[in-house]
């Protein structure tokens, strides 16, 4: 196998030389790679045959088979708008963040000490949309904007304790994706919903939620106050779907009335690559804080008193409220939201104004010409788009696409027309032309706006809004938090479960270019040629890899994929007249995000005991299935397990939960250690999501984007998710058909290079190098479970709880010191509470896994120090961690080691040493003083 990948992309993306493979096989007693996986997985699992993929491409190739398929993509000036425009993003931000790995590779900020430049810019972006939208808090960001609205019907719906039973009102004139959603959402928790025109008053019976869309549907402006009255005198809760830059000119929700305002941010700097990644946002009013799904930044202080960001409310992460969960959001959109608020940065209230006042002047131009022209409009009170009747909507759509401009097909009788902010007026001219309409030169436009609509209060008044002007600035003001973070271009980040291996350049460089990020969702099929192309090929590939017949890409996060699965299963169990089947078995150590899925795709969940040695019980899961069996709709495995290990007994298990009539749904969350050994569509999977932020090289981007593509078996087929824009039986999960299709090809040209061989060694690295870090270590702490031939997965687990009983000293101290030796920490109690979780990935060579190793011998030296009394635990150099510049810098330095000892505990670290900006900040602190907007200025002062 080593021969088969030599001088291949697969040898650049795998860390470990094949001497340094050689030297960790020997270390663990093994002649190949190939016996070690022999030893290690189940012979009945095992895959016989090699995958059957093309054979593996070099960078120059693969670069060629896109660019080929980008090609065939048309791209055309796009006015189709409903919830999606073009725009520019600054070059600055382009190159500084979206291409820069300081920022994509970074993880989901849980260990906040390194992660304090994220933090900034998502707590900027956090501040922009509250102060938009009016209300008092905004999250770090949602999915997507028609998942958002779903989320904040599912919050009305629980927070509404006067008409808890009651339904959910959706307007008539709401965005047909987010209809399609929301509808698909509630359906599965049997939440009433009633669409109708708002604008003639609510309609009869108790009402526990209304929606509405700002601009709506069709372009309108309206004045939501009396609905929103009315509403509230009836008890009802509102939800506004708001256009966050028409927000720059019109009046907020939350100065309306209104409860919750979601929507998208992808106007705001970040291309339309087929209908996403964007950052969608929602935002409440104080008394929703503590029920807000998703994640929110606050701050609080580090153990010097000092300012310190770090999520807030963490008792809300679906991995502890589990079954209870009222959202699955685990993966939100990081990244998407980083570059939308270094956008509100860049521009200011000023420019963003000056950008909606420009397009609101386009549209108004254009309207104001094709009325003269005895045009009738669909509304003549609009922000940036027109909708117009017409005599033939075909052939004014073929018009204007010939002139270069897609417009959208509102009706049978009318077309749609939306401006952005790449508009110029010589674009309006020539739409202009496509309906017979000469515009004359003047600038001069009226505003279309009504009056009671013109919003009047001030915006993004803190002063990172307005310090920040010459992109000399804004240059230094990004890299300054770049360097506050701890990314993969610094370090290995060995979080169990997490998979945080090498995203190559040549993987993400495509997706910028404009052939693939300037296709609007919803253009027709023959101008996304390219884009279907590697659609079909990608799901194609992964359906190979895992077993399975078909494959879905539209979920955008791997708790999505897991939604989407089982809503597959519960519609196949209905069509086969099994709908009573609505129990999930779901072993104790699974992902939090099942339980949440099952909780959301209206299911019990039964939770199944864990044996000793970390597998499932299989006793308790028979005596489950004697209880429950004819009530199992499904059991959720993820294998390997989370523990850690190849479980023995899953085709077992797989055929017990068969026999009672239930699916097997296999989590693909550790798929990292089964491609090319084992595909879960063989070995009893009936359905498996995959995250491809984990096994298929998308950035994590400090939090998403991601994609979690269902797999299928061919009975589940009819049950993928649809295309939110078709009445079909399937219930969507997303916007748009393909979801986050924009990172897409960062995975199509990761297996592309790699190839079936290259795949699969990456996979037996992965084993080997999470097996030789357990060896290394084990002679130092207790690993906590082993498979067959004592050997682990792709991740092992470190027990410091009998470290803990005997001196106080707790997996955060060993998480918080790693970071003085310049690592991000492990997974930090979970699947077993007092644990650490390492992953080292197959991408980091031997050096790194041995440096690794070296700061974790030490600190258990550290340890020891403690437990023969030579130190005290709440002056200890663990305690203390982690060790910042100003501290060690300190002249009254006043602790019982020394500043050696506290900052470089290697001599490695004396050439390259990261330091944490902030000590270990107070946790508990923060949940109690919720501050989740800009802090000002003068606060990091002192």
């Amino acid at each position: 196998m080593a021969s088969a990948i030599t001088g291949t992309f697969a040898a650049r993306h795998i860390g470990p030389r094949t001497d340094e493979v050689t030297h960790m096989l020997d270390e663990l007693g093994y002649a190949s790679l190939e016996e070690m996986m022999v030893a290690a997985v189940p012979s009945s699992i095992r895959q016989r045959d090699p995958l059957r993929l093309p054979p593996a491409l070099s960078e120059p190739e693969a670069q060629a088979k896109l660019r080929a398929m980008a090609s065939k993509n048309v791209v055309k000036r796009q006015l189709i708008g409903q919830g999606f425009y073009d725009t520019h993003m600054p070059a600055a931000i382009r190159r500084n963040v979206f291409e820069n790995p300081g920022w994509y590779t970074a993880y989901t900020p849980y260990q906040p000490e390194i992660s304090q430049g994220r933090l900034e810019a998502l707590l900027n972006f956090q501040t922009m949309v509250a102060d938009l939208t009016g209300f008092d808090l905004a999250n770090a960001s949602m999915l997507d904007e028609a998942s958002a609205a779903a989320e904040a019907v599912l919050l009305m719906a629980r927070a509404n304790r006067k008409n808890r039973d009651g339904k959910i009102v959706l307007d008539s004139n709401i965005f047909p994706q987010n209809l399609a959603v929301i509808r698909g959402r509630t359906r599965a928790l049997g939440i009433e919903t009633e669409v109708t025109d708002l604008t003639g008053g609510l309609p009869e019976g108790t009402i526990a939620g209304i929606v509405v869309q700002q601009p709506g549907n069709d372009g309108a402006i309206v004045d939501h106050a009396e609905i929103i009255a009315q509403a509230k005198q009836a008890g009802a809760m509102v939800t506004v779907i708001a256009d966050l830059l028409a927000l720059t000119v019109i009046t907020p929700p939350g100065e309306q009335g209104a409860d919750i305002a979601v929507g998208n941010t992808q106007r705001f700097g970040v291309p339309l690559s087929f209908g996403g990644p964007h950052a969608a946002y929602m935002a409440v009013g104080d008394k929703l804080i503590r029920q807000l799904p998703g994640r929110i930044v606050g701050v609080s202080v580090d153990d010097a008193g000092r300012p310190a960001y770090r999520l807030t409310l963490q008792t809300r992460e679906q991995h502890i409220r589990r079954e209870k969960a009222t959202s699955n959001i685990c993966t939100a959109q990081a990244l998407l939201a980083v570059l939308a608020g270094f956008y509100g940065v860049y521009h200011g209230p000023d420019g963003l104004t000056a950008i909606a006042r420009r397009v609101h002047g386009h549209a108004v131009r254009l309207a104001q010409a094709l009325k003269a022209q005895g045009y009738a409009l669909a509304s003549t009170e609009f922000f940036d788009t027109v909708v117009v009747e017409v005599s033939d909507v075909s052939a004014t759509i073929a018009q204007a696409c010939e002139a270069g401009y897609n417009l959208r097909r509102f009706s049978d009788t009318q077309v749609g027309i939306s401006f952005d902010e790449t508009t110029t007026n010589a674009d309006v001219a020539e739409v202009a032309a496509v309906f017979g309409v000469v515009l004359d030169d003047a600038e001069d436009t009226a505003s279309a706006i009504p009056a009671t609509m013109v919003r009047t209060s001030e915006f993004m008044t803190h002063e990172i809004f307005h310090s920040i002007r010459s992109e000399t600035q804004l240059m230094r003001y990004m890299t300054r938090l770049q360097n506050r973070d701890l990314a993969l271009d610094r370090t290995m980040i060995p979080l169990g479960s997490c998979t945080m291996k090498l995203t190559a350049s040549a993987e993400i460089e495509p997706i910028t270019w404009p052939e693939f990020a300037g296709i609007h969702p919803y253009v027709p099929r023959d101008q996304a040629a390219g884009w279907l192309e590697l659609i079909e090929s990608l799901e194609g590939w992964l359906a190979e890899i895992t077993g399975y017949a078909a494959v879905s890409v539209q979920p955008n996060a791997g708790s999505q994929g897991e939604y989407a699965g089982l809503l597959a299963i519960r519609g196949y169990l209905d069509a086969q007249g099994e709908g009573h089947r609505n129990i999930c078995l779901l072993p104790s150590s699974a992902h939090g995000t099942n339980a949440a899925s099952a909780a959301l795709a209206g299911l019990q969940v039964k939770v199944i005991k864990t044996a000793d040695d970390g597998s499932i019980d299989v006793d308790h899961l028979d005596a489950l299935l004697a209880e429950h069996g004819a009530n199992v709709a499904a059991i959720m495995v993820t294998y390997p397990s989370t523990a850690g290990i190849y479980e023995d007994r899953i085709a077992e298990v797989c055929q017990k939960v068969h026999d009672a009539g239930g699916q097997v749904y296999v989590d693909g969350a550790n798929l990292n250690a089964l491609v090319g050994i084992a595909q879960p569509g063989k070995f009893g999977g009936d359905v498996s999501h995959l995250n491809l932020h984990k096994t298929f090289a998308i950035p994590h981007g400090g939090g998403g984007p991601g994609v979690g593509p269902v797999c299928v078996a061919e009975h589940l087929v009819p049950y993928l998710p649809s295309d939110p824009l078709r009445d079909e039986a399937a219930a969507p999960v997303a916007a748009t058909q393909y979801g986050s299709a924009g990172v897409l090809p960062i995975t199509w040209a990761y297996i592309a290079m790699m190839g079936a061989d290259g795949l699969t060694r990456a996979s037996q690295t992965a084993v080997l190098s999470a097996n030789y870090l357990a060896k290394k270590l084990s002679g130092h702490y207790p690993i906590l479970y082993t498979g067959n031939g004592g050997l682990v997965a792709h991740e092992c687990i470190v027990d410091i709880r009998p470290i803990a009983a005997e001196t106080g000293v707790s997996a955060e101290d060993v998480a918080k010191r790693l970071m003085d030796f310049g690592f991000h920490a492990p997974t930090m109690s979970f699947p077993v509470a007092g644990t650490l979780m390492v992953e080292p990935t197959e991408s980091e060579d031997l050096a790194e896994l041995d440096r690794f190793a070296e700061a974790m011998i030490t600190i258990r030296e550290e340890i020891a120090e403690i437990e023969r009394g030579e130190a005290e635990l709440e002056t200890s150099v663990l305690r203390r961690a982690p060790h910042t510049l100003a501290a060690v810098v300190d002249s009254n330095w006043d602790r019982p080691y020394s500043v050696e000892k506290a900052a470089f505990p290697v001599p490695s670290l004396k050439v390259d040493k990261y330091f944490t900006p902030v000590g270990r900040i107070d946790q508990a602190r923060g949940d109690r003083n919720i501050f989740c907007s800009c802090p000002p200025v003068e606060a990091f002062e002192n």
